[in-house]
């Protein structure tokens, strides 16, 4: 019988220890899921071809507002803007980056 009983409380045990540990809404998931993506992202954002892969779209974008007409280029500035606001300057070439700050500037000038 007291094997039995043993059993059984150990049954229990391990529930009741499973729910402290993820809880009804999984707990550490939600606590540490965010923070682990997080540094994911960073480590992501941080390779060589992300980088590159960056430097080139933004270039490409250059290229498509150097040819395109003045109805098209506030949008194309706005859209590189957007994309260029988190890369770090130093990691594109002189001209790139000189061409973004560019956009910059203009877009203080007219607020």
């Amino acid at each position: 019988m007291r094997y039995v009983l043993a059993v059984i409380g150990g049954l229990a045990a391990f529930v009741v220890l499973g729910f402290v540990i993820q809880g009804t809404d999984f707990f550490l998931y939600r606590t540490f899921a965010p923070k682990y993506e997080q540094v994911r992202r960073e480590t992501f954002e941080q390779t060589k071809s992300y980088r590159q892969g960056m430097a080139q779209e933004l270039e490409n974008m250059r290229f498509q507002y150097e040819q395109a007409d003045d109805a098209h280029r506030d949008a194309l500035a706005d859209l590189i803007l957007h994309r260029a606001a988190d890369v770090d300057p130093y990691s594109l070439s002189p001209e790139l980056a000189s061409f973004i700050s560019n956009l910059r500037r203009e877009r203080a000038a007219r607020r």
